[in-house]
């Protein structure tokens, strides 16, 4: 198992996305885009901050949860305190929600546009500590690549 190249990444996804201002599309292909670029995952999504809850976006996988509330699970957690969670076995975090019970590891990153939290990036894996250091500076760098694509759009999802 290699890691994606996340700064061709980074090129593919500001290319894919470029003169497209729908948010929804560019949503999606962003989720399919990095789903098809990361060995070894199970499942890639984007959940979008509706109030104070989490609610399921763009996705690639099986059926997921719906809503998350702030502040509870992997996703809630890192939307509450704006920072990314990178978990090597979820069965082993405190209040972590099981929307797929083959997944063992997680890597969530906010999602801000304008210093305003829209949303998180959701990757779950099978495999325990499937995430590395590496990974979450790259998805990272994606993602800010791509929020920055979202500042140029009037709204998110």
């Amino acid at each position: 198992m290699s890691n994606p190249d996340y700064k061709l990444l980074e090129s593919q996804l500001c290319h894919l996305l470029d003169g497209e201002t729908d948010p929804l599309a560019n949503a999606s292909n962003f989720v399919g885009l990095m789903f098809n670029a990361i060995d070894n995952i199970n499942w890639l999504g984007i959940y979008v901050l509706r109030d104070d809850d989490l609610v399921l976006g763009p996705f690639q996988g099986k059926p997921a949860c719906v809503r998350i509330p702030m502040g509870s699970g992997v996703c809630g957690t890192a939307a509450a305190t704006l920072q990314t969670q990178r978990v090597a076995d979820v069965q082993l975090f405190d209040g972590h929600i099981a929307c797929d019970p083959a997944s063992r590891s997680e890597l969530v990153v906010p999602l801000q546009v304008r210093g305003q939290l829209v949303g998180v990036l959701d990757i779950d894996s099978a495999s325990p500590g499937r995430f590395s250091a590496e990974d979450e500076a790259g998805v990272e760098r994606v993602c800010n690549a791509y929020c920055e694509l979202l500042a140029e759009s009037p709204r998110f999802i």
